[in-house]
C-alpha cells in the first residue's frame, strides 16, 4: 500500500518532535515536508531542532529540508493531509489557510476547537461527529479537526463509559499536570523544584468547554452535553504524564465495581477498525490503592506502537458528599495520548473513513 504523504506545521517544538518520531515508522503516513520559523527555512531537520526526546531523532526525518508553513510547499511535495503543532498565536491563521487551499488539517492547537462546523476529536470517544466533514469533502474542500487540549482527553476518555453507562451529572476535577505540557521551555527551574504552581492559563475554562462538545451530540451542528463541569488545574514537577483527581455525580445509581467494570468493557471505533494507534485496551482499570502513578504507568498500552495511548484509572470508589457519587484518580500521558498521539489516531480514522 502506498503511504500517504503527510507534512507537519511547527515541527521543532515539543510536540512536533513526537509527531516526527511517531510517523517515522507509521505503516499508512510518510512524513513529506517538515515546517517551522522562517529563520529555519532551508535548514534539514536535524540542523534546525533542538532534540529533547528520550529516543534519537529517525535518520530518514532528520534530513528533510524546512520548508515555510505554506500550501504551495505542501502541495509541492504531494501533501493532502497536515498535522499542526504551531503556536497559539499564529495556528489560527494558518490553518485555515491550509483547509481553504483544500488540505486536510489535523491540528493540535486550540485555535479552532470551539468552532461551530470544526469537529474536536477522541477517536473512542465521539468519532461520530466526523459526519460534519461529509459534505465538505464531497466538494473537494479542505477542511479542520482538531484534538483538545491535553488534560480534557484523559478525563473525556475515562468518562465516556460511564455517561453512556450511568448518564453524568456532574464532574469536578483536579489535575496535576507534567511540565512537558508547556513546552520545554515553558516553566523555568527555579519555580518548579520545591514548588507546586496552582494556575495553569486558561486550562480550566477549556477542560469545561471541550468536554461539553465532546460529549455533546452533532444533528447538522455542535449541541454540548448537559453536564456541570468544574475544575483546578495545577502544574507539579513532573515530566510526562497529567494525573487527575475526578469526582463525579451520576444520573443512575452506580456502584465503584459497575465504574470499573464499564470501564474495562469500553472500546470505540479505533479498536473495533484496528487502527494501527488504537491502544488495547483504551482504559486500564488499576486495583492497587497507590495507582497510577506517572512514573509507573504513562506508557501503559499494547502493542509497542499505541504505548502511551491508553488512559490508565485507578482507586476508583463512592464518595458520600454527592449524591451517586464516584472518584477516582485518571493519568494519561499528555504529549504522546494528549497531543501527537491523538492526532494521528484521528488522521487514521480519518483514512478508515475515506475522508483523506
Amino acid at each position: 500500500m502506498d503511504k500517504i504523504k503527510v507534512g507537519i506545521l511547527g515541527s521543532t517544538g515539543l510536540v512536533g518532535q513526537r509527531y516526527v518520531s511517531m510517523l517515522s515508522s507509521h505503516p499508512w503516513f510518510e512524513v513529506a515536508a517538515v515546517s517551522a520559523s522562517s529563520a529555519s527555512v532551508g535548514k534539514s531537520y536535524r540542523e534546525a531542532a533542538k532534540w529533547v526526546l528520550d529516543k534519537d531523532m529517525p535518520e530518514r526525518e532528520s534530513e528533510i529540508r524546512i520548508v515555510g508553513a505554506k500550501p504551495t510547499a505542501m502541495k509541492a511535495e504531494g501533501i493532502g493531509l497536515v498535522f499542526s503543532a504551531l503556536p497559539s498565536e499564529v495556528a489560527k491563521a494558518v490553518e485555515l489557510e491550509m483547509a481553504k487551499a483544500g488540505l486536510a488539517v489535523v491540528a493540535d492547537t486550540s485555535a479552532h476547537r470551539m468552532d461551530q462546523h470544526v469537529p474536536l476529536i477522541i477517536p473512542e470517544v465521539n468519532a461520530r461527529h466526523l459526519i460534519a466533514l461529509r459534505g465538505q469533502r464531497k466538494n473537494g474542500k479542505g477542511f479542520i479537526v482538531t484534538g483538545p487540549n491535553c488534560t480534557t482527553i484523559g478525563l473525556a476518555m475515562s468518562l465516556k463509559p460511564i455517561h453512556s453507562e450511568f448518564g453524568l451529572r456532574r464532574v469536578l476535577v483536579s489535575t496535576m499536570q507534567a511540565l512537558s505540557g508547556a513546552g520545554f521551555y515553558g516553566v523555568p527551574s527555579m519555580a518548579i523544584i520545591d514548588n507546586l504552581i496552582p494556575y495553569i492559563k486558561n486550562e480550566e475554562e477549556k477542560i469545561a468547554q471541550e468536554l461539553l462538545k465532546i460529549l455533546g451530540d452533532y444533528k447538522g451542528s455542535f449541541s454540548f452535553a448537559k453536564i456541570k463541569v468544574g475544575a483546578s488545574c495545577h502544574r507539579v514537577g513532573v515530566l510526562d504524564g497529567h494525573t487527575e483527581a475526578v469526582f463525579l455525580e451520576t444520573v443512575k445509581n452506580a456502584s465503584p465495581e459497575g465504574v470499573k467494570e464499564c470501564m474495562r468493557r469500553f472500546e470505540g471505533e479505533p479498536q473495533k477498525l484496528k487502527l494501527p494507534s488504537a491502544p488495547f485496551p483504551p482504559v486500564v482499570v488499576r486495583e492497587e490503592p497507590d495507582r497510577p502513578q506517572p512514573r509507573l504507568d504513562r506508557l501503559s498500552g499494547a502493542p509497542e506502537r499505541a504505548k502511551g495511548m491508553a488512559t490508565v484509572v485507578g482507586r476508583v470508589r463512592a464518595e458520600s458528599a454527592l449524591d451517586n457519587g464516584i472518584k477516582y484518580v485518571v493519568l494519561s500521558h499528555n504529549t504522546i495520548r494528549g497531543a501527537a498521539g491523538n492526532a494521528i489516531l484521528i488522521a487514521e480514522l480519518l483514512k478508515a473513513k475515506e475522508l483523506v
